[in-house]
């Protein structure tokens, strides 16, 4: 029987997000799998989608498509151009640089971005 494992973030601490003037704790960083995206429900309903890249490196932006307005972004693939980390979106493929939140595939689109901590 074989087993699979999973590499996971390196050390303990939570992953934070600004959210109004608090810092709202969405997850355990130890949680998050590097190149893969987790969805979280903030407290006024909104959605954000929380990444890891490769590098440890924490980002959140806004889960909704701006074009499709499904809330999928989470679900996208991440890669980097120019140097610029970005997810793309499983819909239609708009890619959106998560330091940003700007979409790299049309100047007056973009999503919002959060500030996070990640300890």
């Amino acid at each position: 029987m074989a087993t699979a494992t999973i590499t996971t973030a390196r050390g303990t601490g939570s992953v934070r997000l600004a959210h109004g003037e608090d810092w709202l704790t969405v997850c355990e960083r130890g949680l998050l799998i590097p190149g893969r995206g987790v969805a979280v429900l903030l407290p006024d309903g909104d959605q954000a989608a929380v990444f890891m890249d490769r590098a440890g490196q924490v980002y959140a932006i806004g889960n909704r498509d701006p074009f499709t307005g499904a809330y999928v972004l989470s679900r996208g693939l991440l890669g980097s151009a120019g140097g610029r980390p970005f997810v793309a979106s499983p819909l239609l493929k708009q890619r959106f640089d998560l330091a940003t939140g700007a979409c790299l595939d049309d100047d007056e689109v973009s999503v919002p971005v959060f500030a996070v901590r990640a300890d």
